[in-house]
């Protein structure tokens, strides 16, 4: 099967490097160039992102040849690109900043475990389909756990582009720290650091395919060669540590192993969260659904593998893969040549990476830093739902006040509560005949409807559960006692998509108490088959009796809703 560029799409079925199933030979050209531009835009951010986590430049390269080659071999989707990024390392950077200190042995050691308990994680949640988990992030949470993410960003990279020690403290005593030493600037690294970030800023806005972050690592590593910055207090990368990974088991106690899972469960969480997002942005194939699960078994892989060479956990990127989609890559392969090139600096380019200024890193995480916050998002949010972006502000707030894991919880757990809250205040909705026809809808001022005396047709727009059944039930008394001459209630059970046991008996007792006062009681439209199998398994249907299910509510109306009514025996 093809989709509509000629591109086949994978097989599910497909064992190892699915994107390579029906490979042409015509897509070697298209591949080679999106590897080309994937390389350019990679090498600069995978160097950013492992400075931001405390690691030395190459690890960030280790982690992309891991995530990039597992992937290729056991992910589905042809575009995606996986390798370090920005938007978990500062959660797993402070917390393990807590057990070891930043560019320690230990430091590495704890980041690769963990990076292999992630990908562990990630595997189990594609082998046994945990997709969903990945839906119960709202947006407006989300948007709030990246607006706090970037200021850590901003605030971690601030020191390095103003040449200034990084101070320590909560973030309101670094910010004050920082304000208050502002007259103390380094000129030459201020003048780096923003000059790249408008640089990538400018780029990304012209064509986000131009590699903008590569060209001001090297204008600002030319510069500093020629002008001798260095002995102007401009610090650079200086000898880095080249070569190809090296294999080796991460092995710690099991004590310390224990303190790594609540985190591995959040960096879990938000990676399938960004993976599945990214997955769904850019499909395989236009004409078939995502494989969401199988793109998180690559992913784990790729942080299994990580572990295993020393790096740290990887996520799917969506910048990068975005870059793959539109620059006609037409495979892995394209993600599989820029991890080709990464090994070629890995093995040859210390001479060249030896001079990158360590601002212009900051200045390109000051770009991602800016970037991740989601303005225009947020307006809408702000605009259209002017509750729900009080979500936002608690987020970001939770996220910069307290450790970066606390904040993710309590995002995580804010995401939760929000959909609680909406099941909770479902509300009881009264439906009225559509004038001229035999439909039932739910009434409202746009729409002049019409009832039959002594009926009442009720519907609920969401599952009947513990969390809404008694308002539903107040709600339900409350208009059997303004309906004049009521002698049957119709459920509407078009919106009812599942009921579980509390509900069940209480809706039961209901039943019971109408029929006692005279009272009808029948169900219409019970579409979903959980509901239906629910009201069987609870015996809802047995209470009800023949005759008291039916395909609309017009036909109880018309069966049920004359002058015989139900009379208690």
């Amino acid at each position: 099967m093809t989709d509509q560029s000629g591109a086949a799409s994978p097989s599910k079925a497909w064992p190892l490097f699915p994107s390579l199933q029906f490979y042409q030979p015509r897509f070697i050209k298209l591949d080679l160039i999106a590897g080309l531009t994937l390389a350019a835009i990679a090498i600069p951010a995978q160097m950013a992102t492992a400075r931001l986590g405390g690691f030395a430049p190459q690890i960030g390269f280790f982690a992309f040849l891991a995530g990039t080659l597992a992937f290729a071999a056991f992910g589905g989707n042809r575009f995606l690109s996986c390798g370090a990024d920005s938007t978990i390392t500062p959660i797993f950077a402070g917390s393990l900043a807590l057990l070891a200190g930043p560019g320690s042995p230990d430091y590495a050691l704890l980041a690769a475990v963990l990076a292999m308990l992630v990908g562990v994680f990630l595997i189990a949640a594609g082998v046994f389909r945990f997709g969903w988990i990945a839906d119960l992030l709202s947006i407006p949470v989300t948007a709030g756990f990246l607006a706090g993410i970037s200021i850590h960003i901003l605030l971690s990279q601030l020191p390095g582009v103003l040449g200034l020690p990084a101070p320590d403290g909560s973030i309101p005593q670094r910010i004050w720290t920082l304000a208050s030493h502002l007259a103390e600037a380094n000129p030459y690294t201020l003048a780096i650091g923003l000059g790249v970030f408008a640089l990538v800023a400018i780029t990304e806005w012209w064509d986000a395919r131009i590699p903008g972050a590569l060209i001001g690592l090297a204008l600002t590593s030319a510069a500093v060669a020629l002008l001798g910055l260095q002995n102007h207090g401009v610090a650079v990368l200086g000898t880095l540590d080249l070569g190809a990974p090296r294999f080796a088991l991460p092995l710690i106690e099991p004590g310390r192993f224990v303190q790594l899972v609540p985190l591995g469960l959040i960096i879990t969480a938000v990676v399938m969260m960004q993976t599945a997002a990214t997955t769904r942005a850019f499909p395989s194939s236009p004409s078939e659904p995502p494989d969401v699960d199988r793109d998180f078994v690559g992913v784990g892989f790729g942080s299994v593998l990580a572990g295993l060479v020393g790096a740290f956990p990887v996520d799917a990127s969506p910048p990068c893969t975005a870059i793959v989609s539109e620059t006609g890559g037409r495979s892995q392969l394209a993600a599989l040549t820029a991890a080709a090139i990464v090994m070629l600096v890995l093995i040859a380019g210390g001479a060249l990476l030896r001079g990158v200024p360590q601002a212009a890193l900051a200045g390109v995480l000051l770009f991602v830093g800016v970037k991740i916050i989601r303005f225009q998002q947020i307006l809408e949010i702000v605009r259209q739902s002017p509750e729900e972006s009080l979500l936002i502000g608690v987020t970001a707030a939770a996220i910069i006040a307290l450790p970066i894991t606390q904040g993710a919880g309590i995002g995580i757990a804010l995401s939760l509560l929000q959909g609680l809250w909406s099941t909770a205040r479902a509300q009881a909705l009264v439906f009225e005949r559509v004038p001229g026809t035999s439909i039932w809808w739910p009434a409202s001022r746009s729409l002049r409807g019409e009832q039959d005396p002594g009926v009442l047709v009720v519907g609920l727009q969401a599952p009947l559960s513990f969390l809404n059944i008694y308002r539903f039930r107040r709600e339900l008394l409350a208009l059997r006692g303004a309906t004049q001459g009521l002698h049957l209630i119709v459920l509407e059970g078009a919106g009812l998509i599942d009921i579980d046991f509390t509900a069940a008996q209480a809706l039961r007792e209901i039943i019971v108490d109408l029929r006692e006062s005279g009272v009808d009681f029948a169900v219409a439209r019970l579409e979903s088959l959980r509901a239906e199998d629910g009201m069987k398994r609870f015996g809802i249907l047995d209470l009800l009796g023949p005759g008291h299910v039916f395909q609309s509510a017009e036909d109880a109306c018309r069966a049920l809703g004359g002058a015989s009514r139900f009379r208690a025996a």
